[in-house]
């Protein structure tokens, strides 16, 4: 009772917050809304432009709000900017800008923090130590510094008592999802409570440095020779729980297109790398950075990307990447019979749904962006007409491709700012034809094959048990002691039934190749 009475109080503040920027236009989705929340929703309004409130879209205002009710709120409206099935596709872009950026904590504070996790004096740790930060956001901060050895290094310094804040305003967010999806069944489909869940899962693994260091060190080893990219190097003996200390990156920020032509970078390759990088590490390794703001990518002064802040990584299994590589492969050769067949195929599309009509809507969604540049899609506009389509053929949503979702448009962005009329198919093709050769192609297919026959074979065992256990009649006790023949006949046959199914797998992939 006492934490539901807590709830709603910081509900209270929460819907002052909004009323106070205009930005209460979200319970516009409930389909029978009390008279008090339709009262409400016109007197924010009115009052909004009574004290000169500006004519702001509403994803910017919502954004405004956000920062206004702190750190947690702007992670969540981060993670909405990920939901244009939920809130709209030109809210969710607006809700992308929103700014992780928070006052810094002293550098006392972060020195403590250092010493307490790494057990030795800042001072010992480091020859140098910058006490200022070059930057603050809602869950850490990072300062520039030396190893002893003399390399520069950036450390990355946890915020003193984030976790129970951050704790606090999740618990609302979980305790408010739940009364959504029980009084708006229309809303169920798009799992608000996963929703929440997904988020503290990940704001949990941010707050441990450890894993933002693990996930830069695998990234590393995936992207380990790639043209043009590269993640810096984790400092391992100065890193801990709350504190990371990372390899320094000197270049020069995506954001600064106008400085990198004048250095005299390619906007044009950069763009295509970009892109090509990223579908490499969706859909080859299956792990993927998700946070691809201009700031988290840096252009060194040879021409690579150097990628900076691995806290929020995305990652698909292997059936979720074929599922994408089959996609995106269906739209760059205009195959929409194909896309509709891996939909259903997946599970994605209920079994009822009319596959033709479904491939009319792919059709639908796809023509009108055949051949064009970046510059002259609108993203918005095709990602409102897909997440209409998924609502129109009963699709529930995917949790595990929201992420991908969302660092795909930051990725069309950061192209199209380097060169707005970049081609994002043509960019993608190469990263895609590889994919779809390396894993679809005849050898693959041959150790797809191999592979579930192996997964039969060590399936045997069971399967014998499980047929001795089928035999109804008793065994006959034998002169000859424990040996029991019967049982071996079925063991044999059991064997025979393993091995023609093995061979039939065999047999059809390379009958089909």
């Amino acid at each position: 009772m006492a934490n539901g009475l807590s709830h709603a109080w910081r509900l209270l503040t929460v819907v002052r917050t909004l009323a106070r920027h205009n930005a209460l236009f979200p319970l516009d989705a409930l389909e029978d809304p009390p008279l008090a929340v339709r009262l409400s929703r016109r007197i924010a309004r009115l009052w909004y432009q009574a004290r000169g409130g500006d004519e702001a879209r509403p994803g910017a205002r919502l954004a405004t709000a956000l920062e206004a009710l702190g750190p947690a709120f702007v992670k969540l409206g981060q993670a909405l900017a990920t939901r244009p099935d939920l809130v709209g596709s030109e809210i969710a872009r607006d809700l992308t800008a929103l700014q992780d950026k928070l006052p810094p904590f002293s550098a006392e504070e972060a020195r403590a923090v250092i010493a307490r996790e790494l057990g030795k004096p800042v001072d010992t740790l480091f020859a140098t130590f910058d006490d200022t930060p070059v930057a603050a956001a809602s869950i850490a901060q990072v300062h520039y510094a030396t190893a002893p050895d003399g390399a520069p290094v950036a450390v990355k310094v946890l915020r003193p008592g984030i976790e129970k804040r951050f704790s606090a305003d999740l618990e609302s967010f979980l305790w408010f999802a739940r009364i959504v999806e029980r009084a708006e069944p229309k809303l169920r489909r798009l799992k608000p409570v996963e929703v929440v869940k997904t988020l503290e899962a990940s704001v949990r693994l941010e707050m441990d440095l450890r894993m933002e260091a693990a996930a830069a060190s695998e990234l590393a080893e995936n992207m380990a020779g790639e043209p043009g990219y590269r993640v810096p190097k984790v400092d391992w003996k100065r890193t801990a729980r709350r504190v990371m200390t990372m390899e320094r990156i000197d270049g020069t920020s995506l954001a600064d297109s106008a400085v990198l032509a004048g250095e005299g970078h390619d906007l044009r390759r950069l763009a295509e790398t970009i892109v090509q990088v990223f579908l490499r590490q969706a859909m080859r390794d299956g792990f993927f950075h998700a946070d691809l703001h201009q700031g988290n990518l840096l252009v060194e002064a040879d021409g690579t990307i150097a990628a900076v802040d691995f806290g929020i990584m995305g990652r698909l299994d292997r059936d979720a990447r074929r599922f994408l590589a089959e996609i995106l492969w269906g739209f760059l050769e205009a195959d929409y019979g194909r896309i509709a067949d891996i939909h259903f195929e997946a599970g994605y599309v209920p079994a009822g749904q009319s596959r033709a009509l479904f491939a009319q809507a792919m059709r639908a969604i796809a023509e009108p962006i055949q051949g064009l540049s970046a510059s002259e899609v609108s993203l918005g506009r095709l990602l409102a007409q897909l997440f209409a389509t998924t609502e129109r053929f009963d699709m529930a949503t995917r949790p595990e491709l929201l992420m991908l979702q969302k660092t795909m448009v930051m990725v069309e962005g950061l192209a199209s700012g380097l060169d707005e009329n970049v081609n994002m198919w043509t960019a993608s093709r190469p990263a895609i034809e590889d994919w779809m050769r390396e894993n679809l192609g005849p050898e693959a297919r041959i150790a797809d094959a191999i592979i579930d026959a192996g997964r039969l074979a060590r399936a045997l065992p069971e399967l014998i048990r499980a047929l001795e256990a089928g035999d109804e009649a008793p065994p006959k006790p034998l002169e000859t002691g424990d040996d029991r023949p019967h049982l071996k006949g079925r063991t044999h046959r059991a064997l025979w039934l393993v091995a023609g199914l093995i061979a039939g797998v065999l047999l059809g992939t390379l009958v089909t190749l």
